[in-house]
């Protein structure tokens, strides 16, 4: 060839080197070769197309599996498929060695690979050499020491026996590779079949419930702890005739059997079935042997994480109540989400108690810590709420019981408040409720405060009388407050978790879900699982809070719907003609006068969108101001009634101040330097309208004010 001729053709090219081309589309199932090709696999020597089944007869059936998945290797790594092939004739006999080079490529809308490559003969490789014990060459091809790698990572990380059986279907061990499978279990003195691959369902009924002592391999294999390897049928009939009629059905050429060996017990057997005949050499041998023992291994690893979860979800589902029958007025929903990592379940439980006519209770709380003895706690102290409860206790007296009763439980089991090295205590949120009035009697320990959202939207945390988490001190009282909750309005009761998950203190945790409590619109059940979302859904990602630290935390909410017009439930209730959109209680007792605060605040946030920020001081002030005198000047406690009626623009607030004192308030003209007598002055000069009214035992002081149209 001279310099500024033209190139020869690519094929006249490849048939000078004696190079064949061949392409093969499994969509299609054909494989296309050209003249040199075809004679390379001992055809005639002209293009011809071939179907799947032709190919594979001439070819090694080794060689042919092995094919197959260096294809799938290369497309997933991107690289060349570079595979020894050995042809064979009608006899069986080998008569060349081929070495195929091709770049394989997978079509995801027809889910078929495509072929196109060389066929170049090369040298038989000495028997006996490294190179004359597989098929498969090149430089990216996995040796077995990798693909045992590759095993091990994937049955470690398989986390159910269905996911390890997948892995050990899936896995393409190099140079051979059955095409069916069964693991065997034991069962007293019988076989079973733990699961199976490249069977038919039902095929495996036969081999269920076999005796160890049947004459089969897997029989023989789990009596004596070793290995069987079959060549071939006729090696199968002369060492198991009993039981070949039922191994010949499947049309197999080689069986290996082994052992399933953990902590130097047998615990089953593998089978491994080769369509093909195998002489399991020492090579292959070591490969089934190892891989038999990282089955066993991750069989038991996920045999003892489905008893766990098993357990957990059994212990789970026995300590958390169901909501009981339906109440007539009443919606109730809760969830109970365990933390991510370990036990499943832990310390936090809610609970919904019967009472006598016709009331309930709600409880809520959190035992200390996340593990066996912090669940085996919570479940004792909910059965002792439930029969304190049960027995007629009043709110505070039924938390003053069970503090005692949790102080002396953690004492006994090895760790109470001062008792040992692990003290626990529990926090607690109970509430009485009476469907009919809507009245909700609650006393704390230690818990997080309710929230109220009311039937515009607005969300309310109900600052209410607290003392010592349970078990801290065996006589510890909690004083009990009483709350309303109006038609359509919604209580929200919910552990720390709720707030804290994802890096959030109290405070921005509680904004996460305050936001998510105004804004969602739905049922119950729907808010209870948007709840859950914020904290845990992928919007959760875009929340994160200011602390480094992200633990987790076992998650209880408990919901609470008085069904009305506006609210989360049906509008099944009775409306009144002059229905509050709003209204707040708080009591404030003699010796809490710290609580006067609370009522501030509780009412600053009932008037958030109040459109004249004035009169917002003002209304304040004069709570504050009838509030101190019930305090000052009488030895009662003092009930805060706040209400919010109208529409917005055109809204007034009644401030209702209720004691049992029976000296009515009078108007005074306190001197320059008097230091009481002013505080119905202010009323008369802030206020648009006041009185003072007798309640038979005691009084109450109210005050109104209306909305002004423009700020």
């Amino acid at each position: 060839m001279r310099t500024g001729e033209p190139l020869p053709a690519v094929g006249e090219v490849l048939a000078s080197l004696a190079t064949g081309l061949w392409h093969w589309d499994t969509a299609t199932g054909l494989v296309t070769v050209d003249a040199e090709a075809a004679r390379l696999l001992g055809l005639p020597r002209h293009e011809t197309v071939l179907t799947e089944a032709q190919t594979r007869a001439r070819l090694h059936p080794v060689d042919w599996n092995e094919i197959t998945g260096v294809i799938q290797l290369a497309v997933a790594e991107s690289t060349l498929a570079e595979v020894r092939i050995r042809i064979m004739d009608d006899q069986g006999r080998v008569v060349r060695v081929v070495r195929s080079r091709s770049k394989p490529s997978f079509d995801p809308v027809r889910k078929a690979y495509e072929l196109i490559g060389t066929l170049q003969e090369v040298t038989e490789p000495t028997p006996g050499t490294p190179a004359g014990r597989t098929a498969v060459t090149g430089d990216w091809r996995r040796s077995r020491e990798a693909f045992l790698l590759d095993a091990g990572r994937a049955l470690a990380e398989a986390r159910s026996t269905e996911e390890v059986l997948r892995v050990a279907a899936a896995l393409s061990m190099p140079g051979f590779s059955p095409d069916g499978l069964a693991v065997f279990g034991v069962e007293g003195d019988r076989l079973t079949i733990i699961g199976h691959h490249g069977q038919q369902p039902g095929d495996e009924s036969p081999f269920t419930q076999m005796s160890l002592h049947t004459d089969y391999p897997a029989a023989e294999v789990v009596r004596t702890g070793r290995a069987v390897y079959l060549s071939s049928p006729e090696q199968y009939k002369e060492r198991y005739p009993l039981t070949w009629p039922m191994a010949a059905q499947f049309g197999r050429h080689s069986w290996a059997f082994l052992p399933l060996t953990v902590a130097g017990r047998t615990m089953g057997a593998w089978m491994a079935a080769f369509a093909y005949p195998v002489a399991f050499t020492p090579d292959e041998r070591s490969v089934l042997t190892t891989v038999a023992r990282m089955l066993a291994q991750a069989l038991t690893r996920a045999g003892a994480a489905e008893t766990q979860r098993e357990l957990t979800d059994g212990l789970q589902r026995s300590m958390l109540p169901t909501l009981g029958p339906e109440i007539p007025g009443m919606t109730l929903a809760a969830r109970y989400i365990p933390t991510g990592g370990g036990l499943q379940v832990g310390g936090d439980w809610y609970d919904m108690i019967p009472l006598p006519r016709g009331r309930f209770a709600l409880v809520i709380g959190d035992v200390q810590g996340h593990d066996v003895r912090a669940a085996g706690l919570m479940g004792q102290l909910r059965i002792a709420v439930r029969a304190y409860a049960a027995e007629g206790h009043r709110p505070d007296a039924v938390l003053s019981r069970a503090s005692g009763f949790f102080h002396g439980l953690a004492a006994t089991d090895g760790g109470g408040a001062g008792a040992g090295s692990d003290p626990r205590f529990a926090t607690c949120l109970y509430i009485e409720v009476d469907p009919v009035t809507g009245v909700l009697e609650t006393a704390r320990a230690g818990h997080l405060d309710p929230a109220i959202r009311m039937a515009d939207g607005t969300v309310l945390v109900r600052a209410t009388a607290g003392g010592l988490p349970l078990g801290i001190d065996p006589d510890a009282d909690y004083p009990t407050t009483r709350l309303g909750l109006e038609p359509g309005e919604a209580l929200m009761l919910c552990t720390d978790g709720l707030l804290e998950t994802g890096g959030h203190d109290l405070d921005t945790g509680w904004r996460r879900v305050r936001k998510t409590l105004e804004t969602h619109e739905g049922d119950l059940e729907e808010l209870a699982d948007a709840l859950v979302q914020a904290v845990h859904g992928p919007s959760s990602h875009h929340t994160t809070g200011p602390l480094a630290d992200r633990r987790e935390d076992d998650i209880a909410v408990l919901l609470l719907c008085r069904q009305g017009a506006g609210g989360c439930g049906p509008d099944t209730a009775v409306v009144p003609a002059r229905q509050p959109v709003r209204r707040s209680m708080l009591t404030v007792a003699q010796a809490e006068p710290e609580r006067i605060a609370a009522a501030r605040q509780q009412l600053r946030e009932l008037l958030h969108d109040w459109t004249c920020e004035d009169q917002v001081d003002s209304a304040v002030l004069l709570v504050s101001e009838t509030l101190t005198n019930v305090l000052v000047h009488t030895d009662a406690d003092a009930l805060l009634v706040a209400e919010v009626t109208g529409a917005p623009g055109e809204r007034r607030l009644r401030i209702e101040v209720s004691d049992t004192g029976d000296d009515l308030p009078h108007l005074r003209s306190p001197g320059e330097l008097a230091s009481s007598g002013r505080g119905l002055v202010l009323i008369e000069l802030l206020a648009e309208t006041w009185g003072v009214a007798p309640r038979g035992k005691g009084k109450s002081i109210w005050f109104e004010l209306s909305e002004p149209d423009t700020p």
